[in-house]
C-alpha cells in the first residue's frame, strides 16, 4: 500500500484555492484521521465515506487511514471534500488507477450517491485558472460546472460508476444501483413572471425621469415621499431598465448565487441584473454578509451588478445603513472573521425609499401629521449625512393626482425607456473604455477635473454651491457625473450649464427631507 493523491478546491469568499488531498494507509490499529484544519462537517466525512464505499462494493481498508489536506494552514469547510478524500484513499489501497491532475468536488451519501454542493461554479473557475481543467462533480452539478470556459467536466450519480471509470474491478462494484430521483439543492427555481412595466406607473413624470437617469449612469437613488406615492413601484421597475449583463459580469453574478445556493443548479448564466429587497428587520450580517466561521455573502453581494432596494430605509438600524458606505465607494465587501477574511464583489445600485416622518403625513402642508419635530429629526437621522452624500439622486415624490389616473396609455413602457438607457450606456462605454471604466458613476474626481474637465462657464452654478457649503467635494463630483449622464441621454458630446443645473436639482430635490 502506498500514498494516494487527489485534488479539490477550498473556497474563501469567491476565491478558490487548490487543495491537495493525500491519503496514507498505515499498518496500525483501525482509525480514520483527517488533518488540515477541517471543520465539523468535514470531520463527519469519515463516517459518510466508509458507508458510501461499503455500499458501493469497494470497502475501505480496516487499517489506519490518514487524510491530509494541503495547505494545512488554510481552513477547510463543507462536505465538498468527501469525494476527493475517498478517491485518494482508494488510490492508496490500489483499488483504482491514477487520479493525478483531476479535481473532485462532491458530497457522498451513505448509499454511495454523489450529491451536489453549493459554490460549484466559483470552485470550477478556480480549478481551471490554477491549471486543473479536469473536474469530476455530481451529476446534478454537471450543467453548472460546464458553464466555465475551458473546463472538462464529468458528472456521476454514484461512486461505483466513478470508481469503475478509474480502473476499479467492475465485478466487485455495485453497478446495478441507480438512484430513482435526481439530486438537487435549495428550492426549485420559481417560474419568472413578466417584469414590472413602467407604463403601470401613473403620472410621476419627474420620478420617471430620475429613474431613467439612474439606470443610464448606474447612479444611487433616494425616493422620499408619503405612503402610496409610488416609491416602491418605481424601484421595482429599475432592473427592467438596465441592460443585460456581459459575459464576465454574468459569470460573477452566477458565481455569487451559486455560492448562496439560492436555487437549484444553474444551467445557464444569469443575464439579467439581480434585484434584492431585504426586509427592514434584516441584520448587518444579512445585508453585508457574515456568520460563524468563514463569512457568507449578504444581500449587498447578491445584488452585485443589480439593484439593492431598501424600502422604509429609516426603519433599518443605523449601523446597517452606515455599513453600506464602504461598498458604495469601492464596489467590494471585505469581511473579517476569526476564521478568515472573505472578499465579495458588491457593485450595486442602491435605491432608498423613505417616508417624510414616522406617520408619513408630513408631506405638503403636513396638517394631518401627528409627529413632533423631534420625532421627525430622529426618524430621518437614521440615514446619516455621509450615507446620503453618496446617493447621487435625491428626489421628493409627491402624491398622485386624480388627473394622472385619467392618462391611461400616455406613459412610456419599459422597452422604450430601456432603449434610451442602452444607447446612453453605449456612449459612456465608448468614452470611458480607454480609462478602464464602464459607467459615469465610476468616474473618479481626478478624471472629472482632468480629461473630462468642463469649461468654467458650464460649472459656474456648481462652483458657487461648493463655495457656499451647499455641496461637499464628493457631492460636487457626483453632480458632474449626473450631468454627463444627462448629456449621454440627450446624445450630446459633453454637458452644458443646463445639464449641470438639472443634475444639481436632482441632487438637492429631497435635501429638505434629508
Amino acid at each position: 500500500m502506498g500514498l494516494g493523491r487527489t485534488y479539490s478546491v477550498a473556497l474563501v469568499g469567491l476565491n478558490g484555492y487548490i487543495v491537495e488531498v493525500e491519503a496514507d494507509i498505515g499498518q496500525t490499529l483501525p482509525a480514520f484521521i483527517i488533518l488540515g484544519l477541517p471543520d465539523a462537517s468535514l470531520n463527519e466525512a469519515k463516517e459518510r465515506i466508509r458507508s458510501a464505499a461499503q455500499n458501493s462494493g469497494i470497502p475501505l481498508s480496516r487499517r489506519k487511514i490518514t487524510a491530509n489536506l494541503i495547505p494545512a494552514s488554510l481552513p477547510k469547510r463543507g462536505s465538498g471534500f468527501d469525494l476527493a478524500i475517498t478517491m485518494a484513499v482508494l488510490r492508496a489501497a490500489n483499488d483504482i488507477k491514477s487520479t493525478e491532475r483531476t479535481v473532485f468536488i462532491a458530497e457522498l451519501g451513505l448509499d454511495g450517491r454523489l450529491r451536489p454542493v453549493r459554490g460549484i461554479l466559483p470552485a470550477v473557475m478556480a480549478a481551471v485558472q490554477a491549471g486543473y481543467p479536469d473536474v469530476v462533480v455530481a451529476q446534478a452539478n454537471e450543467a453548472e460546472a460546464g458553464l466555465v470556459p475551458g473546463a472538462r467536466v464529468r458528472g456521476y450519480r454514484t461512486l461505483a460508476r466513478l470508481a469503475c471509470d478509474f480502473g476499479a474491478d467492475p465485478q466487485e462494484l455495485a453497478l446495478d444501483f441507480e438512484p430513482d430521483d435526481e439530486d438537487s439543492y435549495g428550492d426549485d427555481p420559481a417560474v419568472a413572471g413578466p417584469d414590472p412595466d413602467m407604463c403601470d406607473v401613473a403620472g410621476q413624470a419627474e420620478a420617471r425621469k430620475a429613474l431613467e437617469v439612474a439606470a443610464a449612469g448606474a447612479h444611487h437613488l433616494l425616493l422620499s415621499g408619503p405612503p402610496g406615492a409610488g416609491k416602491t413601484m418605481l424601484a421595482e421597475r429599475l432592473p427592467g431598465l438596465l441592460p443585460d449583463l456581459a459575459d464576465g459580469e454574468a459569470m460573477e453574478v452566477t458565481a455569487i448565487h451559486s455560492l448562496c445556493a439560492l436555487s437549484s443548479a444553474a444551467v445557464q448564466l444569469l443575464r439579467r441584473p439581480p434585484f434584492e429587497n431585504p426586509h427592514h428587520t434584516a441584520t448587518a450580517a444579512a445585508i453585508i454578509g457574515g456568520g460563524s466561521g468563514l463569512p457568507r455573502p449578504g444581500a449587498a453581494s447578491r445584488a452585485h451588478r443589480g439593484v439593492l432596494f431598501l424600502d422604509e430605509a429609516p426603519e433599518y438600524e443605523r449601523r446597517v445603513l452606515d455599513a453600506l458606505r464602504q461598498p458604495l465607494e469601492s464596489g467590494e465587501l471585505v469581511i473579517h472573521r476569526s476564521a478568515g477574511t472573505a472578499a465579495y464583489p458588491a457593485r450595486f445600485q442602491l435605491v432608498l425609499a423613505a417616508n417624510p416622518c414616522p406617520c408619513g403625513k408630513a408631506s405638503g402642508k403636513g396638517l394631518d401629521c401627528t409627529c413632533t419635530p423631534m420625532m421627525r429629526r430622529r426618524y430621518l437621522a437614521r440615514m446619516s449625512g455621509p450615507l446620503l452624500d453618496r446617493v447621487d439622486i435625491q428626489l421628493q415624490v409627491e402624491r398622485v393626482s386624480l388627473a394622472d389616473f385619467g392618462q391611461t396609455g400616455a406613459e412610456e413602457d419599459t422597452a422604450t425607456v430601456a432603449a434610451r438607457v442602452r444607447a446612453a450606456r453605449d456612449r459612456q462605454l465608448e468614452r470611458l473604455r480607454p480609462l478602464g471604466l464602464e459607467t459615469n458613476s465610476q468616474v473618479p474626481g481626478r478624471v472629472l477635473r482632468g480629461a473630462l474637465r468642463l469649461p468654467p462657464p458650464a460649472t459656474r452654478i456648481l462652483d458657487r454651491s461648493l463655495e457656499r457649503g451647499v455641496l461637499t467635494a464628493r457631492g460636487y463630483d457626483r453632480v458632474l457625473r449626473l450631468a454627463w449622464t444627462l448629456a449621454d441621454l440627450a446624445c450630446r458630446d459633453a454637458p452644458d450649464d443646463n445639464d449641470i443645473g438639472q443634475a444639481l436639482g436632482l441632487r438637492q430635490a429631497a435635501s429638505a427631507v434629508a
